[in-house]
């Protein structure tokens, strides 16, 4: 079995790896954006956000099989409320899937969101994306009711907020 690790990632460091993992697993980026991410994506994980938090403070983890970057998560902290911890991505490579990698990534996520003492941990989902929501319901997110939309070209994107106690 390969050797699973999750650590945290820079730009200085991690960039080219993280290019390297859109082109591989393109599929939620299809979906979402309606098209596969690029070179600007990558640079853009480590300042993207939610509203109202600041960049530096987010986890930006990579989970690792191997040498091989297979899972990306971003973690930041004050969104919806302050206090509460955001996760406002956590995808895994299509080879990654199905084998518990999601859970322990997930888990880690947890773990820092805790050490933080933070209450509740959100996120939202794309309801376009029943496979993902399936993932969050089995570990415990529930929906929040608030939900949202975006339009990218002629598609609207209708998203849930999910949250889980900590």
């Amino acid at each position: 079995m390969t050797q699973r690790s999750i650590r945290q990632l820079t730009a200085e460091r991690d960039l080219a790896a993280i290019t390297a993992f859109y082109k591989e697993a393109p599929d939620y980026f299809l979906m979402a954006d309606g098209e596969a991410p690029g070179p600007a994506k990558a640079r853009a994980f480590f300042t993207d956000g939610p509203p109202g938090c600041d960049p530096a403070d987010a986890h930006r983890l990579g989970l690792f099989l191997g040498p091989r970057l297979s899972g990306l998560a971003e973690l930041s902290f004050g969104f919806p409320d302050p206090g509460d911890a955001y996760l406002g991505l956590m995808l895994l490579g299509p080879w990654a899937r199905g084998a518990g990698h999601g859970r322990a990534f997930l888990a880690e996520v947890e773990a820092r969101a805790r050490a933080a003492r933070s209450p509740a941990l959100t996120l939202a989902v794309l309801k376009a994306n029943p496979r993902g929501r399936a993932f969050w319901e089995r570990e415990g997110f529930t929906a929040t009711g608030h939900t949202g939309s975006y339009t990218v070209g002629d598609t609207t994107h209708h998203l849930a907020r999910m949250s889980k106690r900590l």
